[in-house]
Parts: structure tokens; C-alpha cells; sequence
């Protein structure tokens, strides 16, 4: 395992959309160990794997209701809405308030492909949907309503 480095805004690698995960083998086990101790290692509640310069569909997220590897993931239903203030490790010195919904059912699989299902709720369900985001080439401050710096 290793701590990788985090890509900054203005690297077009954060602008892409990432490609599924067909290989649910060693490689991308090693990537989402890497990604675990780098959010970690961050002090993050979340990671995806473009944010590590990998352009794969694969996110981590490591929040009170514990650490989530999410492969493929898709938000099949929401509902609810919450607004509070976000802030991204590729998006150093900012902050900004972002409306999420409050409640996101995920369908994914896990680092051995096995199909899953989850809801999440409140900052987790937020934690979610910014890292998702990232998969498709979309940060926080593309939804913000107001950026500050920190």
C-alpha cells in the first residue's frame, strides 16, 4: 500500500469521464488500498480514483458510518435536499456551499465484483455524491453556489 499523490485543479485528468472497472483483480485492489491509506493519510471522507490521476470508475469514502470502496458505482434514486459547505483535496484553499440530496440509494460492486446496494443519508449521502461527481469529470465548485477561500 502507498500514499499516492493528489491531482490539484487545473490537471485535465479531473475534467474526464472515467471508464468501468472489466478487472476486478490485484490491480485495482491495489488502487483502492492506495486510495484508502491516501484519504487517510489526507484526513479526506472521500476519494476517487481520478483524483489519484487513474480515470476508472472506483471511489472511496471514509465517513462516522465507516469506509465504503464503491466500483461502478450509480445514484439509482434520491431524494430529500441538504445545503451546507464542501471542500475537496483536489481543490486545495476553497470551500463552497453545494446543494446534495439528503438521501441516495447506490448500486455498485465491491473489489471483487460482487453487486451491492446502499443508502446512504445526510453527510454520507453528500460524501457520496461529490465523489461520484469526480467520475464524470464534475467538481463542487461546478455546483456551487458560492466558493470562498480558506
Amino acid at each position: 500500500m502507498a500514499i499516492r499523490n493528489v491531482v490539484q485543479e487545473g490537471d485535465d485528468v479531473l475534467r474526464k469521464k472515467c471508464f468501468e472497472v472489466t478487472a476486478f483483480d490485484e490491480k485495482l485492489w491495489q488502487l483502492l488500498d492506495d486510495m484508502k491509506d491516501t484519504v487517510r493519510e489526507e484526513e479526506g471522507a472521500g476519494l476517487a480514483a481520478p483524483q489519484v490521476g487513474v480515470l476508472r470508475r472506483a471511489v472511496v469514502v471514509d465517513v462516522e458510518e465507516g469506509f465504503f470502496e464503491f466500483v461502478n458505482p450509480v445514484i439509482v434514486q434520491s431524494k430529500g435536499e441538504q445545503r451546507g459547505w464542501e471542500g475537496c483535496l483536489s481543490v486545495r484553499g476553497k470551500r463552497g456551499i453545494v446543494t446534495r440530496p439528503d438521501v441516495v440509494k447506490v448500486e455498485f460492486f465491491d473489489r471483487f465484483g460482487k453487486k451491492k446496494k446502499l443508502t446512504a443519508r445526510g453527510f454520507f449521502a453528500r460524501a457520496v455524491c461529490h465523489e461520484l461527481d469526480h467520475l464524470d469529470g464534475v467538481l463542487y465548485i461546478d455546483r456551487a453556489e458560492k466558493v470562498v477561500r480558506d
